[in-house]
């Protein structure tokens, strides 16, 4: 029997835990036999004291072992390549990878989850879809993915249930921004769901958790090396989140850039992140290409239509309409101008998110409601110069008093000067 009073001791002192009680315990917390109290005692000597890398790996391990596990490669016969982000504003990357790596002949199954707070949720943008269901059985998921390889998904309640008890209780203890738990959430959720190969778009900056590249590479290092210990192929990519991702934010304006994109008509810099995404998944599948091969590959597919064929067929396939005009139309849309001449210095992403959560658009609880029609469009961002009383961005609402509030939040992210910014790439390193 495990004595969580002393492993909470240990842990406090900063002494490392053996892998077997430190699975141990976690199980145990994910039956019901140690109570909340004692674990967030321990997250927060975690959280203070951190883990070694050792002390991480097991954690994982036993939040996998806490459920049930996804063999999609097995079922398949094939290499199974998955994608996630540690979350941000305006990210659709998903929803325009998926189709783009299926078009191009690799499976591409996925568990998704919802929105919290600024950061959006590919679920909540696929349920902006009229008809689209979410929710599949696993025999679903992986029929699907056989029959035209790709299927999006939301996790099973039996997947790393570990990892919803921990993260809910990080969640009112103060302790998610710690780079171990981190790491762990991400991968065990990975590891559990069979990929085979996992691209980790983590984002930096104002809108994300991670605020400075320095901190991201550490998570990123941290998430390959538990890949590594799990056999598992693990590239991460470092993406730009000081300003919001693309022009779109809020779920159905988002996935119309994404269509938009998938026929090779979205704004650059997401564009280059979806095609860069896509392109380490092909050199990291059972294709045998290299990176240059798998970036022409890419391209092609959203040139010659296959992507957006592709993405047509994935969405009636999960009882969607894919037609970008069946999408739900906010009633009130209005303007912010700009009050002067010059060139956009910033956007604040977080600013721009929480101005979308106001809206409506994501949530403050888990159980709130999800006003997919609301969001907002930034028309100009770093960078672009603007005339006095030239647009810089939409608001989506669903009265004119959150369009008021929203736009004015909106207005106070953008800083306008005089001379153009220097450019910054929205890749920022690449690791692993």
């Amino acid at each position: 029997m495990i004595r969580p009073a002393e492993l909470i001791q240990r842990k406090r002192d900063g002494k490392e835990l053996g892998a077997e009680e430190l699975g141990e315990l976690v199980l145990a917390y994910s039956h019901g036999d140690v109570p909340d109290y004692q674990l967030a005692a321990f997250l927060m000597a975690v959280y203070f004291q951190g883990l070694t890398s050792a002390e991480t790996f097991a954690l994982t391990d036993a939040m996998v072992r806490s459920g049930d596990t996804i063999d999609l490669g097995g079922a398949l016969g094939r290499r199974v390549v998955d994608k996630h982000s540690t979350g941000g504003v305006g990210d659709k990357t998903t929803l325009a990878v998926g189709p783009i790596v299926a078009a191009c002949g690799v499976p591409f199954g996925k568990m998704s989850g919802r929105g919290l707070g600024h950061t959006g949720g590919t679920l909540d943008k696929l349920e902006s879809i009229p008809g689209f269901r979410v929710e599949l059985s696993t025999e679903e998921l992986i029929a699907q993915v056989r029959e035209i390889g790709l299927a999006i998904v939301g996790q099973t309640g039996d997947l790393v249930p570990a990892d919803k008890k921990l993260y809910a209780l990080r969640d009112v203890t103060a302790t998610v921004d710690n780079v171990s738990l981190i790491a762990a959430s991400i991968m065990s959720k990975k590891i559990a769901s069979g990929a085979d190969a996992i691209v980790l778009d983590v984002k930096v900056g104002d809108g994300a958790f991670m605020k400075s590249l320095p901190d991201a590479q550490v998570l990123a290092e941290a998430m390959i090396a538990l890949g590594t210990r799990a056999e598992r192929d693990v590239v991460c990519v470092l993406t730009d989140m000081d300003q919001p991702l693309g022009r779109a934010v809020g779920n159905a304006l988002e996935v119309r850039e994404a269509v938009d994109m998938l026929r090779g008509e979205g704004p650059p810099d997401f564009t280059e992140l979806v095609l860069d995404a896509s392109a380490h998944l092909l050199a990291l599948s059972d294709l045998g290409v290299d990176r240059a091969e798998a970036r022409r590959r890419v391209e092609a597919v959203v040139e010659d239509g296959a992507a957006t064929a592709m993405y047509e067929r994935w969405v009636r396939a999960q009882g969607g309409d894919p037609d970008p005009a069946a999408l739900p139309k906010a009633q009130f849309v209005s303007e912010v101008f700009a009050p002067q001449d010059g060139y956009v210095q910033s956007l604040a992403a977080l600013p721009v998110g929480l101005a979308a959560l106001h809206l409506g658009a994501g949530r403050r609880e888990k159980d709130d409601p999800v006003d997919h029609a609301v969001g907002i469009v930034c028309l100009k961002k770093r960078g672009d110069a603007v005339e006095s009383g030239e647009p810089l961005a939409e608001i989506h609402a669903a009265d004119e008093t959150s369009g008021a509030e929203a736009a004015a939040d909106v207005l106070a992210s953008y800083t306008l000067g005089e001379e153009a910014p220097r450019a910054r790439p929205i890749v920022l390193d690449t690791l692993g």
